[in-house]
């Protein structure tokens, strides 16, 4: 798999992509229609940041208890089915007089549908790109990688979703300005229900990636022995926490500039798009493999110039900046998916999926408790500076486990 054109030549690569834009629109229009919502009615930063992040927390509860069908159900009904639980779940949200409790009860129902997700559809994804890579390397495709495929793929999709998220907070911040917030949610619903037409429709029939029927206890096991593995563990670590706590600093924008928050959250789409596309095209693998830390620490030291309260147009250059670090996650999978036996592969990736998410959530909600006592903008220095210092930690724990790591013996001749 060597460009971009090898990738929608390979069948259902495209559907796959496609229902995935349509998921990627409908998140952002209802994220910032129900925060926006949220805001109005309560006044509160935590609450409207909850709000937009909320199902993420719940990810933490699905990773524990149904991940295992990520692997153990057959791909196109779970994502078809994901999509109509979020279309149903986003017209309960757009219901009038819908009181607070009532909206993060969805939301929390949202979380555990949405945590089985993110394994299907990369699992899905990774088996796509194995049996149709051009390279036909089927040795690191059985080994979980993919091959070059996955990556390549992966950073197609980061990109859509870039692309997705300027298009849909650039609608949505139009839709709730001129209409309502509750229209921009039925508009997502019908999104969301159209994805799932997509993948009807589009994906074809496929066995399960592992034997055995989804439980909690397989769940539980899969999970023990892809934790077990300290490179893995750390890799884990590393995806998780620093641009967790960054998406704090992001869940703030409706709160530090209520009127610019889609402006805000169109140029940090926009500026991952860019660190997506540097990573996954440009950078020559000896680079991108050494690329992690470095992109860390560029995805929250912006964030750190925001104690100064800078201007909307300011805030916005800074934001697209620091969003070029997300591109740090694409070096993050190819290496989680190196270390990762094949039939786990949907498993490790919804286990990464999950995990993100359940950090972002809690980062938004931490984030946002800063905020009710300070104010948003000290909030993101403060979350920007845990980064920090989470990423730097990390890479020190990466390089002891490396001077400790057995060395191969000697070939004697």
């Amino acid at each position: 798999m060597r460009s971009y054109q090898d990738l929608f030549r390979t069948p259902e690569f495209t559907p796959l992509f496609l229902s995935a834009a349509a998921q990627t629109v409908a998140q952002t229009v209802s994220g910032l229609a129900l925060g926006t919502l949220v805001y109005r009615a309560t006044d509160s930063p935590l609450l409207s940041a909850v709000s937009m992040f909320g199902p993420s927390i719940a990810q933490v509860l699905g990773a524990t208890l149904f991940l295992s069908g990520a692997d153990r159900l057959p791909p196109r009904r779970a994502l078809a089915g994901i999509a109509l639980a979020f279309a149903a779940g986003t017209a309960v949200l757009a219901l009038p007089g819908l009181p607070v409790w009532a909206v993060f009860a969805v939301v929390l129902v949202q979380g555990l549908v949405a945590s089985l997700g993110g394994g299907v559809r990369w699992g899905l994804l990774n088996e796509i790109l194995s049996s149709g890579d051009g390279d036909g390397d089927s040795g690191r495709a059985g080994a979980g990688g993919g091959g070059d495929g996955y990556l390549l793929g992966r950073s197609v999709f980061n990109m859509m979703s870039g692309i997705m998220q300027i298009t849909g907070y650039a609608t949505g911040g139009v839709l709730v300005a001129v209409l309502s917030p509750r229209f921009s949610l039925v508009l997502a619903a019908v999104l969301f229900a159209v994805a799932a037409a997509v993948v009807h429709l589009g994906l074809s029939r496929r066995p399960p990636r592992s034997a055995g029927r989804p439980s909690v206890s397989a769940t539980w096991r899969a999970n023990a022995r892809l934790w077990s593995d300290r490179p893995r563990r750390l890799t884990y670590l590393g995806l998780w926490l620093p641009n967790g706590l960054v998406v704090g600093c992001e869940s703030l924008y409706v709160s530090y500039a209520p009127s610019s928050a889609g402006t805000l959250f169109a140029c940090a789409a926009l500026g991952m798009l860019a660190g997506d596309l540097t990573v996954g095209r440009l950078l020559p693998p000896p680079v991108r493999r050494r690329a992690a830390t470095p992109l860390l620490l560029l995805l929250a030291g912006p964030y750190l110039l925001f104690v100064l309260h800078p201007p909307v147009p300011v805030a916005a250059c800074l934001v697209a900046l620091a969003s070029a670090g997300f591109g740090a996650s694409l070096v993050q999978q190819e290496r989680l998916m190196t270390l990762t036996p094949g039939e786990l592969s949907g498993h490790a990736l919804g286990l990464h999926s999950a995990g993100m998410l359940t950090l972002q959530g809690v980062s938004a909600s931490l984030a946002g408790s800063v905020a009710q006592v300070a104010s948003p903008a000290v909030a993101m220095t403060v979350m920007a500076l845990a980064s920090t210092g989470v990423t730097l930690s990390l890479a020190a724990a990466a390089r002891r486990t490396k001077a400790t790591a057995p060395q191969p013996a000697p070939q004697v001749p």
